[in-house]
């Protein structure tokens, strides 16, 4: 077992509160503060994902999150090192999206001469929620199994190369509204009924598919989704406040893949507040980017 290494993440990651203590040996999980009516609010300590879907369905103000500081970090990396660790892998969201990968990079090269034993690798997630949330469950895995971190840290690498994130948009006023996933902000054919399936990636929004109806749109998903992620590889499922919907499209996908998702968990607060609270998000393997 890897005793010294840490893996720092972000609550964007949307790994389980559960998940978190049970890994809590290697994993720490660093929150984002989410500002929404004036009050702010550190996610999941003081703020959970149904609450929050609540407030956005009874609010116009669209909430924003605040990145991750440099000293937020380095305070990290410091209190790590006196609890004995001597290595961390930081894998946290989208450089695209947010400014805390590259906190988390000044934080390094800042501490770098005060701790010069201390060896930090940063990872760029290049994606949202389980996109990269599996991977570093199964990094935590990997570092218990007593591989050397190296490797962990490539295995990390290369998922973050091949993530793709799905969005099945049901209700499209808070995307629309936060205008942060262009793709949707750009949609047309809501009055006639269409919903949209839209990829991200690396800063990339677009909408791949469009369909009349919630069960339309499913299937479209589900055709298009599976023809795109990499044969027999996992895929992750994040929910909101469809459950019917996310039934049916779970089902849909298991019949089709012959599996069911790995994981299944309740998109988190820091995604919500750009997309809303009436989607389901993918998580898949794709075919590698540069």
């Amino acid at each position: 077992m890897n005793e010294k290494v840490r893996i720092i993440t972000d609550s964007g990651c949307d790994i389980s509160p559960e998940a978190e203590k049970e890994w809590e040996k290697y994993l720490v999980v660093m929150p984002f503060a989410v500002t929404i009516n004036g009050e702010t609010k550190l996610d999941r300590s003081e703020i959970l994902p149904d609450e929050f879907y609540q407030i956005l369905k009874e609010n116009d103000e669209i909430p924003k999150h605040s990145q991750i500081t440099q000293i937020q970090f380095e305070d990290k990396y410091r209190e790590l090192y006196n609890e004995g660790v001597r290595e961390i892998i930081v894998d946290v969201i989208n450089s695209r999206g947010s400014q805390t990968f590259s906190q988390a990079q000044i934080a390094a090269e800042n501490i770098k001469d005060e701790l010069p034993d201390l060896k930090i690798y940063t990872v760029d997630g290049r994606n949202y929620t389980l996109a990269y949330g599996y991977p570093v469950l199964e990094a935590c895995k990997k570092l218990a199994e007593g591989q050397a971190v190296q490797s962990v840290v490539s295995y990390l690498e290369d998922w973050a190369s091949h993530s793709e994130a799905f969005i099945i948009g049901f209700g499209l006023r808070h995307m629309k509204k936060s205008g942060r996933i262009s793709a949707a902000a750009s949609f047309l054919g809501e009055l006639m009924g269409l919903k949209p399936l839209i990829i991200l990636y690396d800063g990339v929004t677009e909408v791949l598919k469009k369909a009349r109806g919630n069960k339309a749109v499913i299937d479209a998903a589900v055709e298009t989704i599976s023809q795109r992620m990499i044969p027999k590889t996992p895929y992750c499922v994040v929910t909101t406040t469809c459950p019917e919907q996310e039934k049916e499209f779970i089902d849909k996908m298991t019949k089709k893949v012959g599996y069911p998702p790995e994981m299944v968990e309740k998109c988190g607060v820091v995604v919500s507040c750009n997309a809303g609270p009436e989607f389901i998000g993918v998580l898949t393997r794709g075919q590698e980017r540069e």
